[in-house]
């Protein structure tokens, strides 16, 4: 049996609903061996982040080796790295076993607004590990405190992604969900020559913590087994719109979506492969 394997390099929520289990969620949905790596240990519900326990660098870099030296990588991606150590730690681990799709989800505040990137971390991010990816899936704050303008339009996002880009990634996704696109959600990528559009219904709820996590994870899910990248952020785009469309309704605050819902709709033949 040829299974593909995908790390995560994130955040442990105990929540369940981001961060690594989230991404391991994917993992599973999308037939993919889930391997990872934690950078920091969160106490958090849908209420909120009550707690950041980082783990050493030292730590973190043992469990990439564990993986490096053993199991091997088809692709990985990021989401909480905290410091500028850990980043450039991680960097350096994709280097020295030359690890290919890489995928970079630059988490920076949860959806209650509690901040989850050291702020001198940014400028590692942009050095260390943006050179190295594949792809860089930021939401919209995200990508304005990387490339330093303001977004608004769609123009704006463009101009974003170009911004991206030169600094020395292969491929942009700049989500759209904070946008105020009316009844719509755009997401836009960029391959570093073409613009592409994906389109949603926006859905009126509160149920979208893990969002970023989910759709990064999707990514890097399939380029692992073998999809080209404009393939792997389409399917990314239906995954993460079936977890909102059937959310969980879990907890009192910003709940999680639901990772299931995609494959279930799959099964009732409501999405295309």
């Amino acid at each position: 049996m040829n299974v593909k394997h995908a790390l995560t390099i994130a955040g442990s929520d105990s929540g369940g609903g981001a961060g690594i289990q989230a991404d391991l969620k994917v993992f599973q949905e999308l037939q993919v061996y889930g391997m990872s790596a934690i950078t920091a240990v969160t106490a958090q519900n849908t209420l909120g982040v009550h707690g950041v326990y980082p783990m050493t660098v030292e730590a973190v870099e043992a469990q990439l080796t564990a993986v490096g030296e053993d199991l091997g990588v088809d692709a990985l991606k990021t989401g909480m790295l905290f410091s500028s150590e850990i980043i450039k730690g991680v960097a350096n681990k994709i280097r020295y076993y030359e690890w290919k799709n890489i995928v970079i989800d630059p988490v920076m505040i949860a959806k209650g607004g509690s901040k989850l990137l050291e702020d001198e971390a940014v400028t590692a991010i942009i050095h260390d590990l943006i050179p190295l990816s594949t792809v860089i899936t930021p939401n919209i704050p995200e990508a304005e405190v990387l490339t330093g303008a303001k977004i608004v339009t769609i123009k704006d996002r463009k101009d974003a992604a170009v911004s991206l880009s030169k600094m020395g990634t292969k491929s942009v996704v700049i989500k759209g969900g904070h946008a105020e696109d009316g009844e719509n959600v755009i997401d836009l990528f960029y391959d570093g020559e073409e613009f592409y559009e994906f389109k949603n219904t926006r859905k009126n709820t509160v149920n979208t913590h893990g969002t970023g996590c989910t759709f990064s994870a999707v990514i890097a899910a399939e380029l692992a087994k073998g999809k080209e990248i404009v393939e792997a952020v389409r399917i990314a785009v239906m995954f993460t719109q079936a977890a909102i469309t059937e959310d969980l309704n879990i907890g009192q605050g910003h709940g999680p979506t639901n990772h299931w819902a995609y494959n279930r709709q799959l099964n009732r033949g409501n999405l295309d492969e």
